[in-house]
């Protein structure tokens, strides 16, 4: 039985001047989010931007500033707990204070991060990635979402996705244009050079690989694929084939399909179902019925056994 929520908590990390009090104050105002629950907002950080009284007022949300490292503490957000009774808890976290503040509070049963946004300086975050990697790297840990703002056509968006994805292959990340739309090409756009003869995927990129590779099959023709996959290959599945993939979330942990694709290979009665490989294989564009028509099959090259993953799922953003 799931344990119910007492206190849903949404933590805002990230640098000073990245956007967290602005975003914090549209997620305060949108009435469809809060629908009038009582708040409670913990700020960590004297930024520029300021929060107006008046205004949190009208949002049912009161207050409080923790200024010390030493005060994040279990004990004083229950205090704040007790005074104030709140029905959801909002923390703009200091962008100069380890994660690890965070990942070691013993939060009471019932408490629960439900969500952790990162707004980020597009015009900042190469320097900051040249010259703090470590310290923003650290402020990115934790993040399902987050929101590079203030973006540009010319920003390195491939480098600023394999940054954050080596450190946190499950954030979901966001442009933001300087006019405050979001830019769905760049959510969209692959993480890998698909003009490439040979295309070596990460586990970052597998899930995007997947989606595309369905949706436009032709384009993958004639091309060598490596990546590592979990191998589905049942004793009873046709012979000279297995289907190697990955369990993928697509939205949710409630929401995790697994994402394959036929390989055919001299060796498939050797392979064992449910090992992890890395595969090298060939890509044909040809009809077989499990696609009930054409689709993209694999025809192996080389294989290597290894190790399963820390991670086993694969993100789609």
């Amino acid at each position: 039985m799931e344990q119910d929520i007492i206190l849903p908590i949404y933590l805002f990390t990230g640098f000073m001047d990245g956007g967290k009090t602005s975003l914090i104050k549209d997620t305060l105002t949108d009435t469809e989010f809060t629908e009038g629950l009582k708040t409670l907002l913990v700020v960590c950080e004297d930024g520029d931007e300021e929060y107006d009284e008046e205004e949190l007022e009208k949002c049912n949300t009161h207050m409080v500033e923790i200024e010390d490292q030493e005060d994040f503490t279990v004990e004083n957000f229950q205090k704040l707990f007790d005074v104030h009774k709140p029905d959801m808890m909002f923390i703009e976290f200091n962008g100069t204070w380890p994660i690890s503040l965070v990942t070691d509070l013993e939060l009471p049963e019932g408490w629960e991060i439900i969500q952790t946004l990162t707004p980020v300086d597009g015009t900042t975050f190469d320097s900051y990635l040249t010259n703090m990697r470590t310290m923003m790297m650290d402020q990115l840990l934790l993040s399902d979402v987050i929101i590079i703002n203030r973006s540009t056509d010319e920003l390195p968006k491939t480098k600023f996705r394999a940054a954050i994805k080596a450190n946190n292959k499950k954030a979901q990340i966001v442009y933001e244009r300087p006019d405050g739309s979001i830019d769905e090409n760049a959510m969209s756009a692959l993480p890998y050079d698909k003009s490439a003869k040979e295309l070596n995927l990460t586990d970052a990129d597998f899930a995007m690989f997947y989606m595309d590779i369905m949706d436009n099959p032709k384009d993958y023709k004639g091309k060598t694929v490596t990546f590592d996959a979990l191998v589905y290959n049942p004793d009873n599945y046709k012979a000279g084939q297995y289907v190697p993939g990955r369990f993928a979330m697509t939205c949710c942990a409630a929401d995790i399909q697994f994402l394959g694709l036929i390989c055919k290979s001299k060796n498939a009665a050797d392979v064992q179902h449910k090992s992890w490989m890395k595969l090298t294989a060939n890509v044909a564009y040809e009809y077989d019925k499990d696609y009930k028509g054409q689709g993209p099959v694999l025809y192996e090259v080389s294989t290597e056994p290894i190790e399963k993953p820390e991670d086993e799922l694969v993100y789609f953003s």
